[in-house]
């Protein structure tokens, strides 16, 4: 094979592969739904109140979110489902009230789904 034809060849196949990981990296640093703890009170040694905070690309869609409640040793004392209705602003506070098996150190998200 001539040199010129392999060197072009491999010139078109960086493009390819640079343009795609490009595609990726922007679709995928923007997913459909995301949350996060935004706030969390221990109201006592058997509940967690939790501020969710939700961003939605489109907010006329539905999502469902994990919470869970971790005590001082990272062990979960609380885990719930939390539906957020679909609405016309793209973030949305939920608050939640968690009971738990034992005091809660802390509350964390374990991801968010379009229903």
């Amino acid at each position: 094979m001539p040199r010129p034809l392999l060197i072009a060849l491999i010139g078109v196949g960086v493009t390819i592969a640079v343009s795609w990981l490009v595609w990726a990296a922007l679709f995928h640093s923007r997913p459909p739904v995301a949350a996060q703890v935004a706030a969390y009170t221990v109201l006592s040694d058997t509940s967690i109140s939790v501020t969710l905070t939700v961003e939605r690309r489109d907010p006329s869609q539905p999502v469902t979110c994990r919470l869970l409640a971790q005590a001082a040793d990272f062990q979960p004392v609380a885990e719930e489902e939390i539906a957020v209705e679909a609405s016309t602003a793209k973030v949305v506070d939920v608050p939640i009230t968690l009971v738990t098996l034992r005091r809660a150190a802390t509350a964390v998200t374990k991801g968010c789904t379009v229903d």
